[in-house]
């Protein structure tokens, strides 16, 4: 199920569902006080700074994104730019949230003629017992013949995220249009796009394809390690249902990348450790057959994250997300939170997945240097990893583009990862 991009008469739709929720989730009195606060970018400096930058500078001087974009797309991404850096959490998880996203998308599906989801999916909570504790995972699941086993799995960790799930099908991947930071967020935002993904791999020749999207808990409701232990308990639970390890991919957006390389560096540092014992502890899990990144934030904190004229992520907010994730106990900086401060090959080697790494990011991301250098360090590694630099590309450009663009480039990035997944997947 592939819709149409989001067009002005969705946008009203999605604020009618938004502003009751903000009334009761955040409060009548502090729901005015956002708006108040907003009324002077969307009256004064929103037209402004759109009509000087887009219609009264010299196509040499606007910035890669605005020289590329269509209108809508410079429109709606100028707003987001706004909301990441002004707005609080608390507004980003109620726009975020199923209360939203899940009716906005109903309504979508009517206005296309869908009255019933022409994929199977429900939402799946359990809890699993390992390591002599009960770890809870959350999510939902997509696919098209829930009686069958997937012949594909993708594990999909959104970046912006609290713990729920959906049972049908398997994807991996993780994170936003958006920038949640591990704060805000959530996979029914991501549904859309989860459904358009399912429906590219059925066309690429997959039987029953499915998507596991996994929900985890956001910060500051708890921080790490509570992320990584339920996005290991949801990859249990996901090689439970599909049966074979070769069969999943897995991946994930902004934050969601970041927890899902903790996962698979967490994986392989527990593999070594059995190795050393002489032995495969119970407590084991096999590797993934490939790693789908898009737009990863490899490096929580760092010196070269710097707003760009193009990018709707701030840096100064991502390192204040960051010290939350962490928390108390541990630093930023820590490679096992911070994976590319991670310059142990060995262990990312271990690590790799046997089909190795799918990576996405655009040129004009903030996080775009941190993810260069981790790229180039795979690679003098000797570790299979292919990168797909976007030129005039923001962060995490294939979900937005889903959504934003027209026809004909809207769905270039996510045709591009479901291509590497049917290169190595069979």
């Amino acid at each position: 199920m592939i819709l149409s991009p989001i067009s002005y008469l969705d946008c009203i739709v999605f604020c009618i569902f938004l502003a009751p929720q903000l009334v009761i989730r955040v409060g009548l009195f502090e729901t005015i006080s956002v708006v108040l606060q907003c009324l002077p970018f969307l009256l004064l400096e929103l037209p402004y700074s759109f009509i000087r930058e887009r219609y009264l500078t010299k196509h040499g001087d606007q910035s890669s994104f605005v020289r590329q974009a269509s209108p809508f797309e410079d429109f709606v991404i100028r707003c987001v730019r706004y909301a990441f850096a002004n707005i609080h959490p608390s507004v980003g998880r109620v726009f975020f949230s199923k209360q939203v996203a899940l009716p906005f998308l109903r309504f979508r599906m009517l206005r296309h003629g869908y009255i019933m989801s022409p994929v199977h999916w429900h939402e799946h909570e359990d809890y699993i017992y390992r390591d002599a504790s009960l770890e809870k995972v959350s999510g939902y699941l997509d696919n098209t013949d829930p009686t069958k086993r997937p012949d594909l799995c993708v594990y999909y960790a959104h970046g912006k995220g609290k713990s729920n799930a959906l049972r049908s099908g398997i994807i991996m991947a993780a994170d936003h249009i958006q920038g949640g930071g591990f704060s805000m967020g959530s996979s029914y935002f991501y549904l859309e796009f989860l459904l358009s993904w399912l429906d590219l791999l059925k066309k690429a020749g997959y039987e029953n394809p499915s998507i596991f999207a996994l929900e985890y808990t956001l910060v500051p409701d708890d921080s790490f390690p509570k992320q990584l232990e339920e996005a290991i308990a949801g990859y249990d639970h996901v090689l439970s249902t599909v049966g074979d390890s070769w069969r999943v991919c897995v991946g994930g957006d902004s934050a969601g990348a970041t927890i899902i390389l903790n996962l698979l560096l967490h994986l392989a540092n527990m593999g070594h450790q059995a190795d050393v014992m002489d032995g495969i502890g119970q407590w084991q899990l096999p590797k993934p057959a490939l790693a789908v990144l898009i737009s990863p934030w490899v490096s929580l904190v760092s010196d070269k994250h710097h707003n760009t004229r193009s990018d709707y992520l701030d840096a100064g907010n991502l390192h204040i997300y960051a010290e939350e994730y962490a928390g108390d106990d541990l630093s930023p900086h820590d490679p096992l939170l911070s994976p590319g401060q991670n310059r142990d090959i060995d262990w990312w080697r271990r690590a790799t997945p046997d089909h190795g790494f799918f990576v996405a990011y655009g040129n004009e991301e903030v996080l775009a240097p941190e993810t260069e250098g981790l790229i180039q360090f795979w690679k003098k590694g000797d570790i299979k990893v292919v990168d797909r630099r976007e030129t005039g590309g923001i962060h995490a450009w294939p979900v937005a583009s889903l959504f934003l663009s027209e026809s004909n480039k809207r769905l270039t990035g996510l045709k591009a990862i479901v291509q590497e997944i049917r290169n190595n997947i069979e």
